[in-house]
């Protein structure tokens, strides 16, 4: 049983991660609480009731290719169109385009939401969603006027093509070729593997961005193009026309997400797929990252859905689960567990990951919509740089939380989590690919060192630490008993992630690339948590205006996290400071000999 926590989901979007200054600006002053309100509950509704039930259904039923065709689980049809009529995919896409035009953080918490029912379901918008933003952004007039309001409505759906057998996170060795016709479209041939929603019978056609190269295409990434490459050729009057050269050639069969069909597709067996040029020749990586952005944000959020899911099974579990005598508690009757002190670690430590996934990626949405609604310049830049640093800490650190909250999940339910019936096993399975696609962890911790922290040379960063400084300064002075030693131990934290950002930023001025790269992943963490320690702090602080449970709770949650997780920074700063020298002299390839 899932349901929405749309009190708490309200709470961080307005009170703690800045819905209010998008309410202020022009563009969004007909964004009042009740419209926010209504959104987040009926975007809750049809999570809990439409797509929740589906989503065990799907797990065991999965996606079977037969006679070239796939299939989706029993139920997914009718709740894909549900969806498009609710009028959720275009949320966020321009107006113009027959979008509604809402901010990204409003389309984060409806993203939590559709991710908590089922990851599986939620993924195949998500990656139309991306393709919506590519071709705004990038694509021709003539295209978008063919397929940009039934991308933007889901009535046509939309994958990207990126990854092939030898081609994963290095794009280099990208090989599928695209080859120029003289009526201005190309041939696209090639094999694409793990392509999300490649092939399926949830729309009627699949609208494909592909990456390929051009025969005088440079070498590298310079070389890389984009293309618009349909399943069904579409005629003049918008009528869908011939099969395109493009077939599914096989599904995978995966650890998890089974309802997601996740495809290996073959371009040009026949001639040549028919493609249109999606921004400029060799110009395909900046659509591509286009795409790559909304992604990581979006696979954040699937982080934080799973984590959700599996808190509230866990804790409805423990509450059932009957099991000894938890101290305090007389009589002869056994207790629940969730009275157990470990139990109520466990719990505590879910649902503060949670909490923290959730703040982090919707203030990661809130500074990609500060951005678009800026007018002057040195504000605009201000808050691409905030997105730009935000975005691989919300990818990597939420889907770690999501599979650290899956697998405690699992713990509680003890051997019952083990096996499938009680779907706990599920979500740790799910959960467990979001930290691998679209960028590895490792990856967005070598973006956020080699890329983010040297953004305005070096001053963001340090601005950053100045605000979660002063959020810690603020706890402090709050004189708040209650709150323990939430301020000795975030101030630490900061502490921790100043001496480390010091650390990477004379690394890469030197030139010490090897120091900075076996440090990335414990500097990301470290920056993850001591911003989600803030967040916690900042909530509670700002609580005031609930009721007094509410905010007794939410200072729990803060000091909780801040007295326990955040803990790890100190010995995760000296492992950045640290651990080069014996990651460098470590030599796999001796071992294998």
């Amino acid at each position: 049983m899932y349901r929405a926590p749309v009190d708490e989901i309200a709470f961080t979007l307005k009170t703690v991660c800045g819905l209010r200054d998008l309410q202020n600006t022009p563009r969004h002053a007909e964004l009042g609480d009740d419209l926010v309100d209504a959104i987040v509950n009926e975007a809750g509704r049809f999570a809990a009731e439409e797509i929740a039930p589906l989503n065990a259904v799907a797990d065991k039923h999965g996606t079977p290719l037969k006679d070239g065709k796939v299939s989706t689980p029993p139920g997914w049809r009718e709740a894909y169109h549900a969806w498009i009529e609710g009028g959720w995919n275009g949320l966020s896409a321009d107006v113009d385009s027959g979008g509604q035009g809402l901010p990204q953080m409003l389309s984060a918490a409806a993203m939590e939401m559709w991710n908590s029912g089922s990851m599986a379901f939620a993924i195949g918008p998500t990656l139309t969603i991306g393709a919506v933003e590519a071709m705004e952004k990038h694509a021709s007039q003539t295209l978008k006027a063919t397929y940009l309001e039934r991308l933007v409505s889901g009535e046509w759906m939309g994958t990207m093509n990126l990854t092939e057998p030898q081609a994963g996170s290095d794009l280099n060795a990208l090989r599928a070729k695209a080859e120029r016709n003289d009526d201005g479209t190309y041939r696209i041939f090639g094999q694409k593997i793990y392509i999300t929603y490649g092939d399926h019978d949830l729309t009627d056609n699949i609208v494909h961005m592909v990456l390929a190269r051009l025969p005088d295409a440079p070498a590298g990434t310079r070389g890389i193009s984009m293309f618009l490459v349909p399943k069904f050729l579409v005629n003049e009057d918008g009528s869908l026309g011939e099969r395109n050269d493009v077939r599914v050639a096989g599904v995978e069969h995966k650890l998890g997400i089974h309802g997601s069909p996740t495809c290996t597709m073959v371009y040009g067996d026949e001639g040549g797929a028919i493609g249109w040029l999606v921004g400029e020749e060799n110009k395909g990586l900046a659509c591509m990252f286009t795409m790559m952005n909304n992604a990581r944000l979006a696979v954040g959020i699937q982080g934080l859905g799973v984590a959700e899911r599996a808190y509230q099974q866990a804790l409805h579990y423990a509450l059932e689960r009957r099991q000894g005598r938890a101290p305090g508690d007389s009589g002869e009757a056994m207790s629940p567990i969730a009275r157990h002190p470990d139990i109520k670690r466990m719990l505590l430590t879910m649902k503060s990951k949670t909490q923290v996934a959730r703040a982090i990626c919707y203030a990661c949405a809130h500074a990609i919509d500060m951005a678009n609604v800026t007018e002057d310049e040195a504000g605009r830049t201000f808050w691409n740089h905030r997105a730009s640093l935000l975005t691989p800490i919300a990818k990597a650190l939420s889907t770690d939380f999501g599979v650290e909250v899956a697998s405690l999940g699992v713990q509680i339910h003890g051997g019952m989590g083990y096996v499938e019936e009680t779907g706990a096993a599920q979500h740790l399975r799910d959960a467990r690919i979001a930290p691998i696609y679209e960028g590895t962890n490792g990856i967005q911790s070598i973006d956020l060192v080699t890329r983010k922290l040297p953004l305005a040379g070096g001053d963001h960063i340090k601005g950053f630490i100045a605000e979660l400084k002063a959020t810690a300064d603020e706890v402090a002075a709050s004189n708040r008993p209650e709150f323990g030693a939430t301020a000795a131990r975030l101030a630490a934290s900061v502490q921790d992630l100043e001496e480390a950002t010091g650390y990477m930023l004379a690394a890469l001025a030197d030139g010490r690339m090897a120091e900075s790269l076996s440090g990335a992943t414990p500097y990301l963490r470290v920056a993850g948590l001591t911003l989600g320690g803030a967040l916690l702090a900042r909530g509670a602080l700002r609580s005031s205006g609930e009721p007094a449970e509410r905010q007794a709770e939410r200072t729990l949650l803060a000091r909780s996290f801040c007295e326990t997780v955040l803990g790890e920074t100190a010995g995760l700063r000296s492992d950045i400071i640290l651990s080069a020298d014996a990651i460098t002299a470590f030599d796999p390839e001796a071992l294998a000999s």
